[in-house]
């Protein structure tokens, strides 16, 4: 066996020894290698105990001597060099020689065994004990310690905890320091990472492009040794989506696309829905015109023929920037309405429009026709609408227009439009009534001008 870096010197006075790097590789008289060698190295080392955390002691247990040794030399290196020297041990007088290598922590046994108290990582690496026999034959043997660390509580490092499904990607990094296996944990459960998520070598990135909606959660991360295992504080990833089904519903049950009939002066309440992350904000509308009204619901009190129409829901989720929309028609109950002339604005002024609405009016009207005063008076005709076609009658004035509905409109009033109107309407069926209104018409109050 060849020996690099150190050879046995020699005596240098009574019970004492030393070593010194050497030049070269020494030669016997007989031309073998190595001239203090034996043929082969027999010696073992085995640390007791085996796993070892930082902070431990053990013990380099030496097996395969022939107890015949008169001195023991530990290095711990890779080579038999001067600088790997930890001690040199004299049996027969028990005298320890520190070297280079020495940490203060370890101590050489009289049986040829090496004692390290308070390991340190540092202390990891390959050992090397030499023996020199009474023949002034050397051995050695190899052994090797790893000195596991005791590992601090890893962190997870995500690229953003807030991420937009099937737009972002997911990127998360466990951060520790120290070499160890790493898993990964999802809401408490070990990461079936194979589904899915890609795993970078080395286990210590989770990446997912177009993040999905299930993949929102606490992530921790857990790095292991053979001696301690700590797993992260949790990380909670929110993935935001929609809004997806966006529905009216009345009383728990969907309305979207449906026909709602309500009875008169009843209310109503209509709540949107929707599937969505965050929680949309809504905004309604009615027949195409915007409502003042932020909320999720709409509540319909009083119902009158003037809110009859299309109730339409928008809700828009300020992250993902999508939006969706869902509409029912609401109408007044047939039976429930009676026919009655409203004017709007209630209490017109000299000067105004008015239009005097028909709440409850004949949904299958074959005609109808407004008198300005008494129906028996056919000269008194302002307006009718025989099969769908208006004509003027000869109290027309043109400021007066009739609509499918029944309502008259009166444009621009005076005083003199004050009075009686008459509405009379004739069904399919044949069936005649007939309406009476007094209109009123204030006085517009005038600002004197300084003249």
């Amino acid at each position: 066996m060849v020996l690099t870096g150190c050879s046995w010197l020699v005596f240098g006075g009574e019970r004492e020894w030393q070593s010194e790097p050497c030049g070269g590789s020494g030669t016997s008289a007989g031309g073998g290698e190595a001239a203090f060698l034996s043929a082969a190295a027999e010696i073992t080392i085995t640390p007791e105990p085996a796993q070892l955390a930082e902070g431990d002691n053990v013990t380099l247990v030496v097996r395969g001597l022939s107890g015949e040794e008169l001195a023991y030399s530990w290095y711990a290196g890779p080579t038999l060099s001067l600088s790997y020297l930890v001690a040199s041990y004299i049996v027969s007088t028990g005298d320890e020689t520190p070297g280079p290598a020495h940490t203060g922590r370890e101590a050489v046994r009289p049986d040829g065994g090496l004692d390290i108290q308070g390991l340190l990582p540092g202390h990891s690496g390959t050992y090397i004990l030499q023996t020199l026999n009474r023949q002034l034959q050397t051995e050695v043997g190899y052994g090797h310690v790893q000195v596991y660390e005791i590992l601090a509580q890893p962190s997870v490092l995500a690229n953003d905890s807030e991420l937009v499904e099937r737009r972002d990607t997911l990127r998360l990094r466990c951060h520790s320091p120290a070499p160890a296996e790493v898993r990964w944990f999802f809401n408490g459960d070990v990461l079936p990472v194979a589904l899915r998520l890609g795993l970078s070598p080395d286990g210590r990135t989770l990446t997912r492009h177009g993040v999905r909606r299930e993949e929102a959660g606490a992530y921790q991360c857990e790095v292991r040794n053979p001696v301690s295992a700590s797993r992260s504080a949790p990380l909670n990833l929110t993935v935001y989506f929609g809004p997806e089904r966006v529905a009216i519903l009345q009383d728990s049950t969907t309305r979207t696309g449906c026909t709602i009939r309500v009875n008169l002066n009843t209310s109503l309440t209509l709540w949107c829905v929707s599937r969505s992350c965050p929680e949309p904000q809504y905004v309604w509308a009615f027949n195409g015109r915007a409502l003042e009204n932020g909320r999720d619901h709409l509540n319909i009190s009083g119902m009158a023929a003037a809110q009859e129409g299309t109730y339409t829901c928008i809700a828009k989720n300020p992250k993902t920037l999508l939006s969706g929309s869902a509409s029912v028609v609401v109408k007044l109950t047939a039976a429930a309405v009676s026919m009655m002339i409203v004017p709007v604005p209630s209490k017109p002024t000299e000067g105004q429009d008015v239009t005097l609405t028909v709440p409850g009016y004949p949904r299958d009207l074959l005609v109808y026709a407004w008198y300005r005063g008494p129906a028996s008076e056919p000269n008194r005709l302002l307006s009718q609408l025989p099969s769908g076609s208006w004509i003027a009658g000869p109290a027309h004035t043109g400021r007066e227009v009739g609509f499918a509905n029944c309502s008259l409109l009166l444009q621009k009033l005076n005083l003199t439009d004050a009075g009686r109107y008459t509405l009379k309407t004739v069904t399919l069926q044949g069936k005649t009534d007939t309406l009476e209104l007094e209109l009123q018409v204030a006085l517009q109050t005038r600002t004197a001008t300084a003249s």
